[in-house]
């Protein structure tokens, strides 16, 4: 079984201000947009992050191939229990899941 990063063309994550992060998923294909949207979970997702489903928002963007996800973070950017200011460590989380 594939992992998410084998199978989008790209995955990334960033601030989207500085209570939450977003991960966008580019699927550069309709088959690799299809696959993604229905073999990545919500809850897999927030399994990995440790929280509640209900914190986390989708995004399915068919007409972009994109698949994105906005949660919580887990402390305020900047504050000192930030450990990812940007929230570039998020995506790489996400690449490593597996699709069934």
């Amino acid at each position: 079984m594939p992992e998410v990063g084998a199978i989008a063309e790209k995955v990334r994550s960033k601030n989207a201000g500085p209570f939450w992060a977003t991960i966008d998923i580019f699927c550069g294909t309709a088959e690799a947009y299809e696959r993604v949207s229905r073999g990545l979970t919500s809850d897999s997702v927030a399994a990995a992050f440790q929280m509640e489903v209900g914190d986390l928002k989708r995004f399915d963007i068919p007409g972009l191939r994109v698949v994105k996800f906005s949660l919580p973070r887990p402390a305020v950017q900047g504050t000192a229990g930030d450990r990812d200011m940007h929230g570039a460590g998020w995506g790489p989380m996400v690449a490593e899941l597996v699709i069934p």
